[in-house]
């Protein structure tokens, strides 16, 4: 081997300690296969979900359930998912819970980490262990409902937002993080004046931007994702969101949503196609958010982690 070739490798490939063999051709191969099989066991299940929403009413009854081999595609389930009725007003609950509800958890934890970072800030141990407490002791669901009730929450949205808007976990995070940054910083910035409600928006946060983004995108999901409180708080089936509704659908095996029956039983329809379109949608924003805040994963969450 010539000197410019073993030059040109060492500089494509990653530093490797002494002590570390260079893997073995068969063991490069186990791992390849290794993850095609991970890939597979991700991404079969999407496809088959995917293609049976995309796929004619007489494919689907021919195949007598999923198709996994497209045999035309048609977006009839679609759009008549999202021209109006209990679907497309599920969607709209669901977009606004996730809206309001991250904005205001964020803010929430966001204000309390903050403020739990400052180790001389009044009652900074007794608080941090009170929250501390509560991932380990809960009240329980009654005590939790006659609560709510007693607020005047039930059937309103609120109670969709409230009973679950501050993770304690995420707050912890957003605080080690907190105290990992220099607080040279903002100890300059008080001797020039600065409050600490504009040390945190114009200093912490700008710094924060990997693991607010991180969190973000737990609430977010949470919300999206979330069914329990739902189901319990709300009565009224006008005001159900998207995943309360796919529940109906798949699990408790209703042919399909109001206003869509007559489709299905003159045949139009594939009770079994609405479903995977349901489906479909409720998995379109996670799918589409993730990848923009995965480069943050890293830097966010275990820096938080580490720090403090």
């Amino acid at each position: 081997m010539s000197l410019n070739t073993t030059l040109i490798r060492s500089l494509k490939a990653p530093p490797r300690p002494v002590w570390e063999e260079p893997p073995s051709k068969a063991g490069l191969t186990a791992k390849g296969g290794l993850l095609l099989l991970c890939c597979l066991g991700v991404l079969g299940p999407l496809w088959i979900v995917v293609v049976t929403s995309l796929s004619p009413k007489p494919v689907i009854d021919q195949v007598g359930g999923l198709v996994v081999i497209p045999r035309g595609i048609t977006f009839i389930n679609y759009t008549e998912l999202l021209s109006g009725g209990q679907v497309s007003r599920a969607i709209m609950v669901s977009v606004g819970v996730t809206f309001f509800g991250t904005l205001f958890s964020m803010a929430v934890s966001v204000l309390g980490a903050y403020g739990l970072s400052r180790p001389g800030s009044l009652g900074h141990r007794y608080f941090l262990m009170t929250i501390m407490a509560t991932m380990f002791f809960g009240a329980g669901l009654i005590p939790t409902y006659l609560l709510v009730q007693a607020l005047g929450l039930t059937d309103t949205y609120l109670s969709l937002i409230l009973p679950s808007a501050v993770s304690v976990f995420n707050v912890l995070v957003l605080r080690a993080f907190f105290m990992g940054i220099s607080p040279e910083l903002t100890e300059s910035a008080r001797i020039d004046g600065a409050s600490e409600l504009r040390i945190l928006l114009t200093i912490i946060m700008p710094l924060s931007r990997a693991v607010i983004a991180v969190i973000s995108l737990f609430y977010a999901v949470g919300y999206w994702s979330a069914w329990f409180n739902a189901s319990i708080y709300l009565s009224d089936q006008e005001m159900l969101p998207l995943q309360n509704v796919l529940i109906q659908l798949v699990q408790k095996g209703t042919e399909a949503p109001t206003g869509l029956q007559q489709a299905v039983h003159t045949g139009e329809l594939s009770s079994l196609g609405l479903q995977m379109a349901v489906m479909v949608l409720a998995l379109i924003p996670v799918a589409v958010a993730s990848p923009f805040v995965q480069r943050h994963f890293k830097k966010g969450m275990l820096t938080g982690a580490i720090k403090g």
